[in-house]
């Protein structure tokens, strides 16, 4: 069995992932052609790929927002979920935590709770048929400045879906420094959520050190500019504060110059936690089994080791103890049944 299959077959779970930048050209052509005549989306599988090629980070997210605005309705929310798991399931992703951004969503009228049933019924779908578990980690887009911070929180800790397990902040980090959203993640704490922003992608340490002290991270999205300060790299690892590691959508967005010179054997030889994810994978080309794959290669790993990273999701994931007990178990039965990989 080659590495590449072997990793096809293995059991994993995904921490940092978008809900809208996960559809499939499929997804998305549907939804084009659902709201065809007021979006610039093709509804055309083919010619989504070079829609999809992005020429700097600021594009990305025009890009990206393009695509958020054709989800328009709760069918739109529970169609788009429900596919995602879908795609998922093929790639044998047991658990997600799915970064999803209500705020552009509910500006189109969309109720709070018609957003928050449509979710969690395709979450409890995905579950019972497809044998994927979603969980939800609720977005600020930082272009949206505070009216989306407090937008998010409100549907965030009113509604309050039994699937939601953390707060994020995402979109661009130049211009919209972390501590402008500290009050909303201020109340999404005490309302007892997990605390998840991005940080470091595209800005150096500083926004980590910001998403650190003055968000409360408790992992970081990306934070692969943490290489650039040696004090931060022994602080996340004396505190095991994960970095949620994506290489292709860094490459893509011109996070990093080549994959070559892509930062992740440096944070993992500085001790720091890291997992590997594929953050909007239909727009970057990839999934979460090739995102291994490019994992393994930069680190050297084999078998074995690709087995201990993806057991390293389980671990800095926010789901139970015997949900985790459960799915290590089911990552320990298919490595010992698959030595032999070359």
């Amino acid at each position: 069995m080659s590495l590449e299959n072997f990793i096809a077959g293995l059991p994993k779970a995904e921490l940092h992932v978008h809900h809208v930048g996960s559809a499939s050209p499929r997804i998305v052509a549907e939804l084009a052609a659902r709201h065809e005549g007021t979006t610039a989306v093709p509804a055309d599988p083919e010619l989504l790929a070079e829609y999809f090629t992005f020429r700097d980070f600021d594009h990305f997210i025009e890009v990206y927002v393009s695509v958020v605005e054709l989800v328009r309705d709760a069918e739109d929310v529970r169609m788009l979920t429900y596919g995602i798991a879908e795609d998922m399931a093929r790639q044998n992703i047991r658990y997600a935590e799915l970064t999803v951004t209500p705020y552009f969503t509910l500006l189109k009228g969309v109720a709070d709770e018609a957003f928050v049933e449509a979710l969690e019924d395709a979450r409890h779908s995905a579950e019972r048929d497809l044998g994927v578990m979603l969980r939800w980690c609720f977005d600020i887009p930082s272009e949206a400045g505070p009216a989306a911070g407090e937008r998010t929180v409100r549907i965030a800790v009113d509604q309050a879906p039994d699937g939601l397990v953390s707060f994020g902040l995402g979109g661009p980090e130049v211009g919209w420094p972390r501590p402008l959203f500290k009050p909303f993640f201020d109340e999404a704490r005490a309302a007892g959520l997990h605390s998840v922003p991005h940080a470091g992608e595209t800005t150096g340490p500083q926004t980590v050190w910001d998403a650190l002290r003055e968000l409360g991270a408790e992992r970081i999205g990306h934070g692969i500019r943490s290489v650039h300060d040696p004090r931060l790299l022994e602080h996340l690892a004396e505190h095991g504060i994960v970095l949620e590691v994506c290489p292709t959508s860094n490459l893509a967005t011109g996070a990093v110059a080549s994959l070559a010179e892509h930062p992740l054997p440096r944070l993992v030889e500085a001790g720091v936690p890291v997992t590997v994810n594929s953050d909007d994978p239909p727009m970057f080309g990839t999934d979460l089994n090739r995102e291994y794959l490019v994992a393994a290669r930069l680190l050297g790993l084999g078998a074995a080791g690709v087995g201990e990273l993806a057991k390293a999701a389980v671990r800095g994931s926010f789901m139970g103890d015997a949900d985790k007990s459960r799915l290590t178990a089911e990552m320990d039965a298919y490595m010992g049944e698959h030595t032999f990989v070359s």
